[in-house]
């Protein structure tokens, strides 16, 4: 018997609260894909912004606490930045589009029996670069059969 791809399209709504913040988004998704009621396939996870990212990676309180030093030293906000001289939404956000240069849009992640094949170690996070924002958008495209 064949199986026909299906795809479903959900997107998550976060407001964010702090200039740089890691948001572990794992529960979400999974519960996305869980509810897409699909045995197997793949869930591509997109930020819908310039200055807001998708990252795979552990979720350790310290860690993450590295990570936010990391990227604050890697562009600080004060530099000589010239976006900011003239910006197009009025925020002095280069350093945000900077350290985006690093990281990825969107992670595709495989899933079995409605369950995410992430690794024990692994969880996926939303990173906002220019916070606080009152209303970031992640795509989910669920494909599957």
């Amino acid at each position: 018997m064949a199986h026909l791809m299906q795809y479903l399209l959900k997107t998550i709504t976060r407001q964010t609260s702090k200039p740089i913040e890691i948001i572990d988004i794992t529960a979400e998704v999974s519960e996305a894909v869980t509810a897409s009621g699909l045995d197997t396939g793949q869930v591509t996870v997109i930020s819908q912004h310039t200055t807001a990212f998708i990252n795979i990676n552990e979720k350790e309180d310290r860690l993450l606490e590295d990570m936010e030093t990391f990227l604050k030293r890697f562009a600080p906000k004060d530099g000589n930045y010239q976006h900011n001289h003239n910006p197009l939404d009025g925020r002095d956000n280069a350093h945000s589009h900077l350290i985006g240069l690093l990281m990825n849009t969107s992670e595709t992640i495989p899933f079995s029996k409605g369950k995410l094949l992430l690794g024990q170690w692994q969880s996926l996070f939303f990173v906002e670069l220019d916070g606080p924002r009152k209303e970031r958008n992640i795509l989910l495209q669920i494909s599957g059969i």
